[in-house]
């Protein structure tokens, strides 16, 4: 039991790390929570506080998915996990997810959880990285609404589980990315709402939104 609770327990320490605020804090003095959307992810650093703390937000909030989904399932803790490796990676990286849309560090209130599970995604399986990257990308090129590319992002990617995952619709990975995906459209509840009306913001490469 205790390999199995210190297992999630780093996941969800790692994922609960709130750059968005700390850095913001500590080079702009501005805390994200009373600025922009209000949100601590790397967007709203990016769009609030600009990309000299948007970037390192967005690189240090897929970091924290990435790392403890790849080393500790390579640990001894992972012996002492009910399903061996596999089972502990997909937990872990859902800690991690958890961690960052309910930070214990700030309130339980943190980001959408969408940098981070890009950075599980990429420990987890590659294939279902890129087709996420691929869709994720395009969407936003095309509407500039980071929204609706996390939103379509996360439903590629578990799509993609269904097809490449040993056991298919059966296999525990494919089900970890539908959870997943779940969890990214329910926490841009708002923004769908927004989208529908059309008063969603845009995201701007250069210069303002509009």
């Amino acid at each position: 039991m205790i390999p199995i609770l210190v297992a999630l327990a780093s996941g969800y320490l790692a994922g609960a790390l709130p750059w968005g605020l700390w850095l913001g804090l500590w080079w702009k003095g501005v805390d994200v929570r009373t600025v922009g959307s209000k949100n601590l992810g790397a967007t709203n650093v990016y769009r609030s506080l600009g990309p000299a703390v948007g970037i390192p937000v967005l690189i240090l909030d897929i970091a924290k998915g990435t790392l403890p989904t790849w080393l500790v399932p390579l640990s001894p803790l992972a012996a002492g996990f009910p399903g061996g490796p596999e089972w502990c990676r997909l937990a872990v990286g859902l800690a991690a997810v958890l961690g960052h849309v309910f930070t214990v560090f700030a309130g339980f209130k943190g980001g959408k959880g969408v940098a981070t599970t890009v950075g599980v995604l990429l420990a987890l399986s590659p294939p279902a990285f890129g087709v996420f990257m691929v869709v994720f990308v395009a969407t936003v090129a095309i509407t500039r609404f980071i929204s609706l590319g996390s939103i379509l992002g996360s439903l590629a990617f578990a799509t993609t589980l269904a097809l490449v995952a040993p056991g298919g619709l059966q296999s525990p990975t494919f089900g970890f990315g539908a959870v997943i995906a779940l969890v990214v459209i329910l926490r841009h509840h708002e923004n769908i709402g927004r989208l529908l009306k059309g008063e969603e913001r845009r995201f701007a490469f250069k210069g303002g939104s509009k």
